[in-house]
């Protein structure tokens, strides 16, 4: 069988279909954070995943678990995570790509929908993420502290599972030009 090679593409064409993804996981900020030698690591390693997506531009980042070492990170290590996910991710930059699956479905706090879509605020890079077993919504309330960094719009906290004994999973639909990803992300358990 003969296969007929792919259409040639004007230059940038591939760009406008293909997905530019950094994934990250077990960052673990606030890890050994009073240590005077390794306080610091773990907050350097989530600035240079941010840095790598920034310079890469990347259509989003993803966050698989346990951004933060605690379900209850201290106050310094939440107050350093937002102002990087600030320094690095928001900015005037157009998003390429568009959800096409119902994100009231995707998305458990109020709004529903994806940070860059609040016209309020200018995401230059998305940011999924789902909680690890470090991390997870337990505790008063039953909220994680990605909850907070999603109500402060600084990323999407998708993957929470409200009834561990039937656990249900809506994938995030992407679409960018002809391409199309799901994302399922179910938080740890």
């Amino acid at each position: 069988a003969r296969v007929s090679p792919r259409p040639a593409m004007s230059a940038g064409a591939e760009d406008d279909d293909t997905f530019n993804i950094v994934v990250a996981s077990d960052v673990h900020l606030g890890y050994m954070e009073k240590d005077p030698v390794r306080g610091e690591d773990s907050f350097l390693a989530f600035e240079e995943v941010l840095r790598v997506a920034k310079e890469k531009q990347a259509d989003f980042i993803l966050l698989a678990g346990d951004l933060f070492h605690d379900n209850k990170p201290s106050r310094k290590t939440l107050q350093r995570c937002m102002e990087l996910l600030r320094d690095y991710c928001l900015g005037p930059r157009e998003i390429a790509f568009r959800i096409t699956s119902n994100q009231h479905d995707n998305f458990h706090e109020k709004h529903h929908r994806a940070n860059y879509e609040d016209p309020n605020y200018n995401v230059a890079i998305p940011v999924f993420s789902i909680h690890g077993n470090h991390d997870d919504p337990a505790g008063d309330g039953g909220l994680a502290a990605l909850d907070v960094l999603s109500t402060a719009n600084l990323l999407n906290y998708f993957g929470r599972a409200t009834v561990l004994e039937n656990i249900e999973l809506a994938p995030i639909l992407l679409e960018k030009g002809s391409t199309r990803v799901a994302i399922y992300g179910p938080g740890h358990a």
